[in-house]
């Protein structure tokens, strides 16, 4: 049974959601993955950079596919009403409780702790103090976050054009003063195309998926939009278009800072390249570029998945608070709130971290499943209203679908031990479906309701 509940305010514009895609998305990957790409790839510049441009491409592509479907159903709770629209609600809910007991939750404590070990360099903190440094920057997001999502998305505009600004900065002076790129062209497709290199481009595909990891949330603000049916579909386009040119350029600067061989020495690579042209001092700019950016990040995560247990509230399968909206701030506070609080546990304590290895390649199961809805709508809905339909139908979703698919398996031949734990976890959500599902039927036929927060 549905919830009654106050509709979220549309409110969020065309540069709203493309500061809230490539905000999301960027977090530290950039400055840290590209050393473990090439290195996979051989030392290869031209092999690695084309896995970047494969890795973004793929990203486009459901990028794409998004666009059809938010501008088709302009819900707040993004993939969750896709799915739940496709496929049925058992289905949208296992993807809501793995992102809210893992991994969106697990994101943003990953990214809280790493916020408070970069903090390290400014700062001492032992270990007690690292974590409540974690927790506050958790709570502050949650803050920012209940106020308003005006207020939230102005400050994710502002921490985004920063840390972007910084990056587009940085590039430009390690290209200028750099001469790496000279050795590099000697190193550029060198390797013969076979087994070895396209085993290696696979490995580095991972890591650069992680680095472009986010994209798809802010299919969850789609009801809060204005003109969503127009604007969404240009939103996450436009976004993730971005990203791979921001991508691309800070590797090739990294590369003529450095050159080849020195960025696949190092996991480190921005710090290093700004450091080995600018001196030992501006490796510190490099860090308060990356604690905005992680700032940035876990409040983007946090601005788009609430609404994802927003709408579960709504639907009936998850804690009826979840679904009010603030008086004041038009938010979905409680959402927020619940969300955080479980947040700042796993980052407390620590358990988010085996937790999220197990489960991460379950994002990849629901982009494969929301992807496809695309197929499932097209078929049972073809008079649907459909603003933006996805060019190159159907090979475009077919593409990422096959593509999101074979990350799975290959996640599961590479780590079964692990896939099948973290596929019990997410299994572990079906008893919960149908007890809530019970507690609908028996609230619906005067029954006492199952327990609901205070």
């Amino acid at each position: 049974m549905s919830v009654p509940a106050q509709s979220l305010a549309r409110t969020l514009r065309l540069r709203d959601l493309i500061f809230i895609v490539v905000g999301t998305v960027i977090g530290s990957g950039i400055f840290v993955v590209p050393g473990a790409v090439l290195r996979d790839t051989g030392g290869d510049v031209g092999y690695a950079l084309l896995v970047w441009a494969l890795g973004g491409g793929l990203s486009l592509l459901g990028a794409l596919t998004y666009g059809e479907l938010g501008g088709m159903l302009p819900e707040a709770g993004g993939a969750y009403v896709y799915v739940r629209e496709a496929f049925g609600r058992l289905p949208a809910f296992l993807l809501g409780w793995t992102l809210f007991f893992v991994i969106s939750t697990g994101s943003v404590a990953t990214l809280a702790v790493a916020f408070a070990e970069y903090l390290r360099q400014f700062l001492p903190l032992g270990p007690m103090a690292g974590k409540v440094v974690a927790g506050l920057m958790i709570a502050v997001v949650a803050a920012v976050n209940v106020r308003g999502t005006r207020h939230s998305a102005n400050v994710q505009n502002w921490s985004t054009g920063i840390k972007v600004g910084a990056i587009l900065v940085m590039s430009g002076l390690l290209l200028g003063r750099g001469g790496g790129l000279a050795g590099a062209r000697a190193v550029t497709f060198a390797a013969p195309a076979g087994v070895p290199i396209l085993s290696g481009m696979g490995v580095a595909m991972i890591g650069v998926l992680w680095a472009y990891e986010g994209w798809a949330n802010v299919a969850c603000s789609a009801g809060e939009t204005l003109d969503p049916q127009r604007v969404f579909p240009r939103g996450i386009a436009i976004g993730t278009a971005l990203l791979i040119g921001i991508y691309l350029l800070a590797n090739v600067a990294y590369l003529a800072a450095l050159g080849p061989a020195a960025v696949a020495r190092t996991d480190r690579v921005a710090a290093e390249a700004v450091r080995a042209l600018l001196g030992p001092g501006a490796g510190k700019l490099i860090a308060v570029a990356v604690l905005i950016s992680m700032f940035s990040a876990a409040n983007g995560l946090t601005l788009t998945n609430s609404r994802v247990y927003y709408a579960m509230a709504r639907d009936g399968v998850f804690f009826r608070k979840l679904a009010e909206v603030h008086p004041r701030f038009g938010t979905p506070a409680f959402s927020v709130i619940v969300s955080s609080g479980w947040t700042i546990l796993l980052a407390a304590t620590g358990s988010f971290e085996q937790l999220f290895t197990y489960v991460i390649f379950a994002a990849w199961i629901f982009y494969m499943l929301a992807a496809s809805s695309v197929f499932a709508l097209r078929r049972r809905r073809p008079e649907a209203h459909r603003p933006f339909r996805v060019p190159g139908y159907p090979w475009t979703p077919l593409a990422f679908v096959v593509s999101a698919a074979a990350i799975v398996v290959n996640t599961i031949a590479a780590r079964p031990g692990r896939s099948l734990l973290g596929l019990g976890i997410l299994l572990v959500g079906l008893p919960v479906y149908y007890w809530w599902q019970r507690g609908a039927r028996g609230r619906s036929a005067g029954a006492a309701a199952p327990p609901r927060l205070p």
